[in-house]
């Protein structure tokens, strides 16, 4: 579920497509992507024009699901086959958000905390050019809960970051 043009100056790193998402063939088609444009503050008109918006998943086909019903991470084989080439092709990007620890490990490598919270926690250290946050699924709800500085202080971050983007 790719979509990404060479004059996209923002890309989204996910993980891979998820049960609804691989039946539209649209990115982020269900409740996880209405939260990400929510923290995003754009919308959906934005979210999907590609010459603007990449979304670049780390895994491009569904991975299928574990025993308790959730997605299973992306395959290991995807990212190392086409990411590096396909990444060259996407020099105007200025600020890349890191959705979930998989797109964090492949982006930060080394420059990863040790948890995905530590990681998302630090995300001014990773700026401008990386945003670190966990994936928008209802399945984190009780991780926002727990961590209310990710609303408070990141998002007004990624917001400002973005607009000043998308108006440039």
């Amino acid at each position: 579920m790719l979509r990404a043009k060479a004059s996209a100056r923002i890309l989204i790193a996910g993980q891979a497509p998820g049960t609804r998402v691989h039946q539209s063939g649209m990115p982020f088609t269900d409740p996880s992507g209405d939260r990400l444009r929510e923290w995003m503050g754009v919308d959906s008109e934005t979210f999907y024009d590609d010459t603007r918006i990449a979304i670049v998943p780390m895994g491009f086909c569904f991975p299928g699901l574990d025993a308790k019903g959730g997605d299973r991470p992306p395959r290991k084989e995807c990212a190392p086959a086409w990411r590096t080439a396909l990444m060259a092709h996407l020099d105007r990007v200025e600020l890349t958000l890191l959705v979930g620890s998989y797109a964090q490990a492949w982006h930060l490598g080394a420059a990863r905390k040790a948890s995905l919270s530590e990681t998302v926690r630090s995300f001014r250290e990773y700026a401008p050019q990386f945003v670190p946050m966990p994936h928008p699924s209802w399945r984190n709800n009780a991780w926002l809960r727990k961590n209310p500085w990710f609303a408070e202080e990141l998002l007004p971050h990624l917001r400002e970051r973005i607009s000043a983007i998308l108006k440039a």
